[in-house]
């Protein structure tokens, strides 16, 4: 098949996806609002505190300071959650038969997956505008120049990619839609023991350990150096590759098993 003809069907499929998210938008709501909760809980709730605990700003911290440090960690949360949500409608196509019906079709194989994976990565830049929005309101601001923020969103395009192409392996092997909205929650765990919220410094060992050496503490950190206009270093590296090693398992896995499917 060509790869004309594939690109073709995967516009196809993306359309097809994308209309599923003007029809169905409360699920696509319900994934934004989780973000934006944690934002308003935890500048408003523990800001002031855990402001002033921040390296540099002690007996001085205060919530405009921690909503610097955590919008970045709110932001991947977000992605995380609109991947979440990915994982749910394959599942749903997965249960309800419609992807074995595709596979006896006369289009691009990968078209299907491909169509998921895109249409996510676009919900996922809306997702990440409606919070970025809220950030600004409650008086985030950033000293990135163009630099940092184009940086800033391949990162975010870069972690989104991933995470779908993981999250849509976990709705193919899902056996209903009800495991496939849980099989994915540690990737709304996973941030709280990173740096998202706090620095990992402030852990006691073992789990300073952990959190240092897990994909979302480098991804985090370099978010947030670009963010703030300071270079990323080598944590922007060691995110590159945490998302390159999880999009190229999560392509491989859920190809190995839509293949599987058998058609109908």
């Amino acid at each position: 098949m060509s790869t004309a003809t594939a690109m073709r069907d995967s516009a196809t499929m993306l359309r097809r996806n994308l209309l599923h998210i003007r029809r169905y938008p409360s699920l696509s709501i319900m994934l934004v609002a989780q973000p934006i909760l944690f934002l308003l809980l935890f500048v408003y709730v523990f800001g002031a505190t855990l402001g002033a605990g921040l390296p540099g700003h002690a007996g001085g911290g205060n919530r405009s300071i921690y909503l610097v440090y955590i919008t970045p960690g709110i932001l991947i949360m977000t992605v995380a959650s609109v991947a979440l949500g990915t994982a749910i409608s394959t599942a749903t196509d997965m249960t309800g038969g419609i992807i074995a019906r595709f596979r006896t079709m006369d289009i691009a194989r990968s078209s299907v997956l491909t169509g998921h994976v895109l249409g996510a990565v676009i919900k996922t830049g809306v997702a990440v505008v409606i919070v970025s929005g809220f950030a600004l309101l409650l008086g985030f601001r950033s000293e990135a120049g163009p630099l940092g923020w184009l940086g800033a969103l391949g990162l975010l395009v870069l972690t989104a990619f991933s995470l779908t192409w993981l999250t849509v392996g976990l709705g193919l092997a899902a056996d209903s839609v009800e495991t496939a909205s849980n099989t994915p929650l540690f990737l709304m765990i996973l941030p709280f023991v990173s740096s998202a919220f706090v620095p990992t410094a402030a852990m006691p060992p073992g789990v300073r350990a952990f959190a240092e050496h897990q994909p979302f503490t480098p991804i985090v950190d370099s978010l947030r150096a670009l963010l703030t206009g300071v270079p990323p270093g080598s944590a922007l590296w060691v995110a590159i590759g945490w998302c390159a090693v999880i999009s190229l398992g999560g392509y491989v896995w859920s190809r190995r098993l839509f293949l599987r499917v058998p058609a109908q």
